[in-house]
């Protein structure tokens, strides 16, 4: 008998680049002091998302996170990382959610939340990391 076209494999209403960054997360962890921190909950979902990093010679040179929440979460807070890592103050200022969602191979709508929610971390993290 067929597969019911209505039913669908977990993996299939998701990029082969979002699964990658979630099975295969680079940047695990949050980095010590000195390295600026920043922590976003989204209040209807509950995804948190836990973002620092640490300049070296004018280039974010380290950058971890932590993520508690979906999947498309998760994803995303690797891909922001990867985005952050050796770029200029100058440079991260354009990894936004279009970054985040084409880094993933596009979110949907449902998904969407994912990719604000790393943007929002880099807008704060970023603002901490010019006043450090």
């Amino acid at each position: 008998m067929g597969r019911d076209a209505r039913k669908q494999e977990p993996d299939s209403m998701f990029s082969e680049q979002l699964i990658r960054h979630f099975r295969e997360p680079k940047h695990v962890g949050v980095l010590p002091p000195p390295a600026c921190t920043v922590f976003l909950e989204n209040p209807i979902c509950g995804d948190q998302l836990q973002l620092s990093a640490q300049l070296e010679d004018g280039r974010i040179g380290a950058v971890g996170f932590l993520v508690r929440g979906c999947t498309a979460a998760t994803a995303a807070g690797s891909a922001v990382a990867t985005l952050l890592h050796g770029k200029t103050l100058a440079e991260a200022t354009r990894v936004d959610a279009g970054a985040v969602e084409e880094e993933l191979g596009g979110l949907g709508n449902a998904s969407k939340h994912a990719s604000r929610l790393a943007a929002d971390a880099v807008e704060q993290l970023l603002r901490q990391l010019r006043a450090a």
